[in-house]
């Protein structure tokens, strides 16, 4: 994935400008920067599910999978409908190493509706492994997680890279990824829009 001389925004109003990166094969770039920094933004952009305000992202939409802070399950469907569910999404394989992966057999019976914030967690980036696409784009991944958890998730990751795949994770915290950091920060945009526009969901 690349992005060339990108900026992005909400609104109309530019987030973030002048960001220039690219992640190859066994490559990981983490995020940071403050709350409403537009890291978000960002990555919706990266992934196709909003239009650069400028420049250009270049990346074949079939080689990407992105875990937001939406869930994106079923409350309806038992774990494993709901992971069978992206597996015909994805024109995937099976989805018994998801379950093992985030611990999730036990629970494969149980309304997703009816499981915990951390379980529905697990849920939402199993479906990462379903997918089985070349680059995850993840945002804020270890939200709701325990610690034994997360590091389940960092082993996770560092086996995907050590395979070839890329990750982008947008994260507070240390995941223990050897990967190159970039603080949107400097590439703050410029203030154009009207006064008092409220930037909490960038």
């Amino acid at each position: 994935m690349r992005a060339v001389d990108l900026a992005v925004g909400r609104g109309g109003t530019p987030v973030l400008e002048g960001l220039s990166f690219e992640v190859a094969a066994g490559e990981a770039l983490i995020l940071r920067g403050p709350n409403g920094a537009g890291k978000t933004t960002l990555l919706r952009t990266l992934v196709g599910l909003m239009p650069p305000m400028e420049g250009r992202v270049e990346a074949d939409p079939d080689t990407l999978a992105y875990s937001g802070h939406a869930d994106g399950i079923k409350p309806t469907l038992t774990v494993a409908e709901n992971l069978s569910f992206w597996a015909q999404v994805f024109d995937a394989g099976g989805i018994e190493a998801a379950l093992d992966a985030f611990d999730l057999r036990a629970l494969a019976d149980r309304p997703a509706g009816r499981l915990s914030a951390g379980q529905k967690r697990r849920l939402g980036l199993s479906r990462m492994l379903v997918a089985d696409r070349a680059v995850w784009v993840m945002d804020e991944p270890t939200v709701s997680l325990d610690a034994a958890t997360v590091e389940a998730l960092a082993g996770l990751l560092r086996a995907r890279l050590a395979a070839g795949g890329a990750l982008i994770v947008a994260t507070h915290i240390d995941i223990g990824l050897d990967a190159r950091v970039l603080d949107v920060g400097p590439f703050r945009a410029a203030p154009r829009g009207p006064v008092g526009f409220d930037e909490a969901f960038a």
